[in-house]
């Protein structure tokens, strides 16, 4: 592969502009009419699940809700553009396409009530557990994609971060080690401008995060992240490419993250209103539906739908959350290994037995 193969573009890849009007390019073609109104229903649901998530958050029953408001198209387009197959790692912020990907809203939301575990079950929807360290899921993705090629497998795997995660060494190791052996992933970075308080420009001087692949030796890409259409186009290729053993590749979606980093963030301590207001106007949700209700695939009577479907993924939500726990505290043991360890055990017997007695107090008896 030449090394001009492997540079991206000075501009971002772009298939629909910020009014809705659809950009020629000569080496992306618009997806098909089916796959951008399944988009669009994801980007309807994605929203809502992030609205209501936030409210959760303010009601106490969501302990944290890391917002993707603003990035959803790239949450739709990281789960529609894999197969069965194949396998997503998401980060802490990466909930929409999670549950894009088949969980079920409620169970996508244990992690982020507090509970010690993911809440689905990894394996039946090929979905890694959330990762709230920066990076880590990057190396745990490079591994699963090896092994999966060591088997013989098609299997291609999609590890998410964002512009933060970028500086930290496991980004070196996981990009590192991919390259080298030829590992079916795709790194997507979603670049949203800010590492919590930390804007990119303090943490790269790169002209691009997408240029840091050509030091692995592999192809990197630039995609207007506010435009689902061109990162479905863009990701779809680093798939395909993936999946017929091309190698590896890194994908940088340019987007913005529209709310607090969480609902323990103040942002108004590091960014400007003004500059907030000006990635409002590039909103993925209304450009698409600005390029689907002009090209006539989108009417009133359509919206109503996509909107009635996903208030109902809000109210079941509310539903499941808003339901007490009934925690076994055994899970804490019984889950760590195989079997259980003797050390293990005996604090299990030791905590069931302060359990028992803070029972027999509450009950009115001797303690």
């Amino acid at each position: 592969m030449q090394h001009d193969d492997l540079l991206p573009r000075d501009i971002p890849v772009r298939l629909i502009d910020q009014d809705g009007r659809a950009v020629a390019d000569e080496r992306y073609p618009m997806p098909d009419v089916d796959l951008l109104l399944r988009a669009y229903r994801g980007l309807v649901e994605g929203r809502r699940v992030n609205d209501q998530a936030n409210a959760l958050v303010r009601q106490g029953r969501l302990a944290v809700y890391p917002s993707s408001h603003g990035q959803e198209a790239c949450q739709v387009a990281a789960s529609l553009v894999l197969g069965e197959r194949d396998w997503l790692f998401p980060t802490y912020r990466d909930s929409v396409a999670v549950i894009a990907r088949g969980v079920h809203p409620a169970d996508a939301m244990v992690l982020l009530k507090g509970d010690w575990h993911s809440g689905y079950d990894p394996a039946e929807h090929r979905v890694a557990p959330q990762a709230t360290p920066l990076a880590t899921q990057l190396l745990h993705a490079v591994g699963f994609a090896y092994a999966s090629r060591r088997r013989g497998e098609d299997t291609v795997v999609l590890a998410l971060c964002g512009d933060g995660a970028t500086s930290e060494g496991d980004f070196h190791e996981a990009l590192n080690f991919a390259a080298v052996f030829h590992v079916p992933v795709v790194f997507f970075v979603q670049n949203n401008e800010f590492a919590i308080s930390v804007p990119l420009a303090r943490q790269t001087a790169a002209p691009s995060l997408a240029h840091k692949a050509i030091g692995y030796g592999m192809p990197g890409q630039r995609v207007d992240g506010n435009d689902v259409a061109a990162v479905l186009a863009v990701l779809g290729e680093a798939v395909d490419r993936a999946r017929a053993r091309g190698g590896p590749s890194l994908v940088e979606a340019h987007t913005y993250r529209i709310q607090a980093h969480t609902n323990a963030d103040d942002d108004t301590r590091y960014r400007e209103r003004e500059e907030v207001q000006a990635w409002v106007a590039r909103d993925p949700l209304t450009r698409m539906r600005a390029f689907l209700t002009a090209a006539a695939h989108l009417d009133d009577a359509a919206e109503e739908r996509l909107a009635a479907g996903a208030e109902q993924i809000a109210a079941a939500l509310r539903e499941a959350l808003n339901a007490d726990a009934d925690p076994d505290p055994e899970d804490l043991f019984r889950y760590v290994t195989a079997q259980r360890s003797p050390q293990l055990e005996e604090q299990w017997q030791l905590l069931r037995g302060e359990i028992e007695r803070a029972s027999l107090t509450d009950a009115g008896g001797r303690p």
